[in-house]
């Protein structure tokens, strides 16, 4: 076997990969990110040395101790089990391993080849113990690390993969396929600056490989290191054909700045791949630069494409929200929040929807009140349903289900200043305007260029006779008037990050 395992090490060249586990070919699993990582079976399941082409396996290995010796017709069992492998016969294989494992229990060279033979048909529960003994057997042998590393990869093991195949390129730091199925193995841990040492060294010698420099790129990308992604990406084959690769370019010429680019590469991910992941995307970014009308036809698109699709629906609700489509995006959010009674974020925005005094007589804003009243503890929700109220017209026992609302808001939330202000909408409504005037000296402490505040702090102090200070507020309601659009701008904001981050 010693000349045998020299022309090993000289030949980790691999030829294919556990047919059983995973067919030739190109496939993708998830990351840590929203990307995924492209993986090439024969680089990630890696074959073993059994398995090249133009190998003859003999056993110049001395047997272990009390072990039987190795004869000549256990050889010439072993030389056609090998032969089985390599012709795809694994059941035949898998039985004259078998014989010869039960006289040779503690050969590295049966145990490795009957592992990969249980691999190879995804029997990786029988497979595990046997490379396991096989690299314990011969510890210096980074095909034995590789290959296990492999099975526990499979097995969803990524901590005990990054283990071995870490020992494999320390063994062999040259090998492309190992490093980069350490570099997969570490982005599943959510290890990218790990991952992109590893891809860097497998991209020393492949350095031509499209789905190394991808996954590489998106390594990079993880990492923040957006100008090495980007690089990276510049030098794949094909980047112009692959829908994914388009799309890690968008959000990297996104995060460089460079936003014409970045549009044109998500226009081009959906055109190469029309899927609800990359329509999703596009439809995000329109929001993000404040194009609504594209995005509205971006996201009307996906909802038809793709009608199970809840954070498509999600977006268009938010498309139509920002393009002042109020009306179309009330029942948006009416009916997603229907599907999901006690999601949260679904109920805040139907009720900042329906705070828009137009829409406020919507019947669908009704489902704002119900939410409240099962969760007082939201002061925010509680205000937009006390609002929704203050909107429309309402008979006396509405009003005392506004200010029990706005109560148990200001209770949760004293320093709420929407709750304090609608407190004050209510209590002027009812001629109190002798007692608005702290809910809205409050609602202005905590946010002091709330320009509706002062306008009606400036109606409650005329009323008052405290006509000086009225004109300093509606000065002041005159300064910060200006401002209200940017505040409409920052809650845009908050919700476009919001979708960015739905998966």
């Amino acid at each position: 076997m010693g000349q045998s395992q020299e022309l090993c090490a000289k030949s980790y060249t691999w030829i294919g990969g556990w047919i059983a586990i995973c067919p030739l070919g190109v496939f993708r699993v998830v990351s840590s990110g929203k990307k995924s990582l492209v993986r090439r079976c024969a680089q990630v399941f890696l074959i073993g040395c059994l398995f090249s082409l133009g190998v003859t396996i003999s056993f110049a290995q001395a047997p272990a101790s009390g072990a039987a010796p190795i004869s000549a017709s256990d050889e010439t069992q072993f030389e056609k089990a090998t032969a089985a492998l390599n012709g795809g016969d694994f059941a035949r294989a898998e039985s004259l391993l078998k014989e010869l494992h039960l006289r040779h229990p503690h050969n590295y060279e049966i145990n490795e080849s009957l592992g990969l033979a249980y691999a190879s048909q995804n029997q990786l529960d029988s497979a595990l113990p046997l490379l396991k003994a096989a690299a314990q057997e011969q510890p210096i042998a980074d095909v034995a690390h590789a290959n296990l590393g492999a099975a526990y990869l499979k097995l969803g093991r990524n901590s005990d993969a990054a283990r071995e195949l870490q020992t494999a390129a320390q063994l062999d730091p040259g090998n492309a396929q190992t490093q980069e199925a350490l570099g997969q193995t570490w982005m599943l841990l959510q290890e990218p600056r790990k991952a992109s040492a590893a891809f860097s060294a497998a991209l020393a010698k492949d350095g031509a490989n499209p789905d190394l420099l991808y996954n590489g790129a998106l390594a990079f990308y993880e990492t923040g290191d957006t100008a090495k992604a980007d690089s990276w990406l510049s030098r794949m084959p094909g980047v112009e054909t692959s829908a994914e690769a388009q799309s890690l370019y968008g959000d990297v010429e996104e995060k460089l700045g460079h936003y014409k680019d970045s549009a044109q590469h998500y226009v081009n991910a959906v055109k190469l791949a029309p899927t609800e992941a990359n329509v999703y995307v596009l439809g995000v970014d329109f929001l993000r630069h404040w194009t609504f009308e594209p995005a509205v036809k971006e996201f009307e698109a996906g909802v038809k494409e793709f009608p199970d699709s809840r954070r498509m629906r999600f977006g268009l609700g938010v498309a139509y929200y920002g393009n002042g489509n109020y009306d179309q995006a009330i029942p948006v959010f009416a009916a997603l929040l229907d599907t999901d009674a006690e999601n949260t974020t679904y109920a805040e925005l139907l009720g900042r929807t329906c705070m828009v005094l137009t829409e406020g007589t919507d019947p669908r804003c009704q489902a704002v009140l119900g939410f409240a009243e099962k969760h007082p503890q939201n002061a925010m929700l509680g205000t937009y349903a006390a609002t929704n109220i203050l909107h429309r017209p309402s008979d006396p026992g509405q009003l005392e289900q506004a200010r029990r609302l706005l109560q148990a808001a200001i209770q949760a939330n004293p320093s709420l200043p929407e709750a304090r202000y609608e407190m004050a909408v209510l209590l002027q409504t009812q001629k109190e305007w002798q007692q608005s005037i702290p809910e809205l000296e409050a609602a202005i402490r905590s946010k002091p260029d709330y320009s509706q505040a002062h306008y009606r702090l400036a109606l409650a102090y005329s009323h008052a006779g405290r006509k000086e200070e009225a004109n300093s507020e509606i000065a002041l309601q005159q300064k910060y008037s200006q401002q209200e659009n940017q505040d409409l701008d920052a809650r845009m904001k908050q919700i476009t990050t919001l979708l960015v981050s739905m998966k």
